[in-house]
């Protein structure tokens, strides 16, 4: 099985999400359409894919979403910027 941690950000880019999930397009479609009412991403209209990572364990999937929810923005932004430079939308790419 394959496990994703994901970062999302607001048409502003000035709120950050990051998430774990075991299906990125259904989880960003959730995002997208607001599914969650009342949640952070719902509150805030955080529902652009800028950044994901794959891998096959569960166990790192949550440790790597732990390590990047402690960084700062400054630190967040680099990592997004690595592989997403015009922070574009992702979403699109995974259809």
């Amino acid at each position: 099985m394959h496990y994703y941690v994901y970062i999302l950000t607001n048409s502003n880019k000035n709120v950050i999400y990051t998430g774990v999930t075991n299906d990125l397009i259904r989880r960003v479609y959730e995002h997208k359409h607001h599914l969650d009412k009342g949640s952070f991403t719902d509150i805030y209209n955080v529902e652009k894919l800028v950044y994901y990572e794959e891998t096959n364990d569960i166990k790192s999937a949550i440790e790597r979403e732990k390590q990047i929810k402690g960084w700062n923005r400054k630190h967040k932004n680099k990592l997004v910027e690595s592989k997403n430079p015009q922070w574009v939308d992702l979403y699109e790419g995974l259809l």
